[in-house]
C-alpha cells in the first residue's frame, strides 16, 4: 500500500467512474496521539477500534431488519486490521476465510512489519501475512488463537444479480463493527491494477464504504460473501473484488504465498466505430490487437497492427487481429477478455482464440503464460 494519502477521486477516475478511491487505508502516523483517559493528549500509540455503545455483542440487538439478522450472523467473523511498518501505521478490515486464515486487500498489508487483528470479544491477535497478490489486490494472513465464534464466512455460489441487497461490514475510520447497506449496482466492472492490467469481474455497489473498509466483506442477506471491498467514494459508488476471484486466488496464497495470472503478451484496445470502419469490420465489437510483445506467448501466434489509415478525421491502426472469442467464451470487449483470462484459464493452458484477420475468420491456438511480476 502506498503510505501516502490515497486520492479517492483519482482512483475511480482511472476506472472510468465519477469519483472514489481506495477504501482501505485509514492511516495514522507516529505523530498522531491518543487522548488520555481524561480526554487530554496522551502518548503516541496505536488506535483501538471503537465499538458500538454496548453493542459489540450483536446478540444484544433484539430487533431490526434483514440487515440486522445478517449483521448478527457475520459481525464476529469480521475484524479490524492494524498494520505497522517503517512508513507508519494503517488500518483496514479483514474477514475469516478458512480456519485461522483471514482475507483482506493487498494494499492494506503491503510492506507490513507487524500486523494485528481486532476481534470484538478477545481484542488484538497477532497475525502473519502468508500471501499477497498485487494484481487482484487480495491478501491472506493467519492469526493464532482465533475465537471460536469467529467462524469462516462462505462465498456466494454465483454472482448476485443487479438489484440484490448487500451489506458492507468493516472498520471505517476505526469504527469497528460498522454496517452499511445497499444493492448490487453493477457487475463485470474492471478496476485498475499495476502495469496497465485490470482486476476483472468486480462488483459495483451503492453501499457506503470509506477509508478503513478495504478488505471487508460485501455480504448478501443470507450471510455469504459476494466480494471484498476494494474502493469507494463519492456519488454512491463502491467496488468489491468478486467472490469468484477470491475463490481462485486465496487458496493459492495459502498454499504457495502467491498467485499466477494468465498472460497473453498483447497491447489491446476495444473496437471502436472508426477502427471498425478502417479495418472493414461489419460491427464494432471485440478486442483489437494493437501490438504483440516480443518473447511472449502471443509472439508468432497473434498479429498486431501493420499500418494506419485516416478515417473520420483521425488516424486509426489497421491490420491487427480482432479477438472475438477465447477458450470458448465470447469476447465483446476488454473487460470480457480480462474476465475469461482470470476466471476460465490458467498459465500453461492452450486455448482456442477466434480472430478476424485480414477480413477472414480464423482460430489459432495459444499457450498462455504467467503474467510478469509487477
Amino acid at each position: 500500500m502506498d503510505r501516502q494519502e490515497v486520492s479517492r477521486r483519482g482512483f475511480i477516475a482511472a476506472a472510468g467512474a465519477a469519483a472514489a478511491g481506495l477504501a482501505g487505508c485509514s492511516i495514522r502516523t507516529p505523530q498522531e496521539v491518543e487522548p488520555g483517559p481524561d480526554g487530554s493528549d496522551g502518548e503516541p500509540g496505536p488506535a483501538t477500534p471503537v465499538a458500538l455503545d454496548g453493542a459489540s455483542d450483536a446478540a444484544q440487538l433484539t430487533d431490526g431488519s434483514a440487515f440486522t439478522e445478517v449483521y448478527r450472523e457475520t459481525v464476529d467473523s469480521v475484524v479490524a486490521v492494524r498494520v505497522d511498518s517503517a512508513g507508519g501505521s494503517a488500518q483496514g478490515t479483514a474477514w475469516v476465510y478458512h480456519d485461522d486464515y483471514l482475507v483482506t486487500n493487498e494494499h492494506v498489508v503491503s510492506d507490513a512489519d507487524d500486523i494485528a487483528a481486532w476481534f470484538a470479544d478477545v481484542g488484538w491477535r497477532e497475525g502473519r501475512v502468508v500471501g499477497t497478490d498485487l494484481y487482484s489486490d487480495l491478501a491472506v494472513f493467519e492469526v493464532a488463537s482465533r475465537p471460536a465464534d469467529a467462524s469462516a464466512l462462505p462465498l456466494v455460489e454465483s454472482p448476485p444479480p443487479v438489484g440484490a441487497h448487500v451489506a458492507a461490514i468493516g472498520n471505517p475510520f476505526g469504527l469497528s463493527g460498522s454496517l452499511t447497506s445497499g444493492i448490487i449496482s453493477g457487475r463485470g466492472r474492471a478496476l485498475p491494477a499495476p502495469n496497465g492490467f485490470s482486476i476483472p469481474a468486480a462488483i459495483q455497489t451503492d453501499a457506503a464504504v470509506n477509508p478503513g473498509n478495504s478488505g471487508g466483506p460485501l455480504v448478501t442477506l443470507d450471510g455469504n460473501v459476494a466480494g471484498v471491498i476494494n474502493s469507494g467514494g463519492g456519488d454512491n459508488i463502491g467496488f468489491a473484488i468478486s467472490a469468484a476471484m477470491v475463490e481462485r486466488v486465496a487458496p493459492a496464497l495459502i498454499e504457495d504465498g502467491n498467485y499466477e495470472h494468465s498472460y497473453m503478451g498483447v497491447e489491446i484496445q476495444d473496437v471502436t466505430l472508426p477502427l471498425a470502419r478502417a479495418n472493414g469490420l461489419e460491427d464494432a465489437r471485440g478486442v483489437y490487437v494493437h501490438d504483440v510483445v516480443d518473447g511472449t506467448p502471443s509472439a508468432g501466434v497473434l498479429q498486431g497492427s501493420t499500418g494506419q489509415r485516416f478515417v473520420d478525421g483521425q488516424t486509426v491502426d489497421v491490420g491487427g487481429d480482432v479477438v472475438r472469442s477465447l477458450a470458448g467464451q465470447p469476447i465483446p470487449n476488454r473487460e470480457a477478455l480480462s474476465r475469461v483470462l482470470a476466471l476460465y484459464a490458467s498459465p500453461g493452458d492452450t486455448v482456442d482464440v477466434g480472430v478476424l484477420r485480414d477480413g477472414s475468420r480464423q482460430t489459432v491456438r495459444l499457450t498462455l503464460g504467467a503474467r510478469p511480476s509487477p
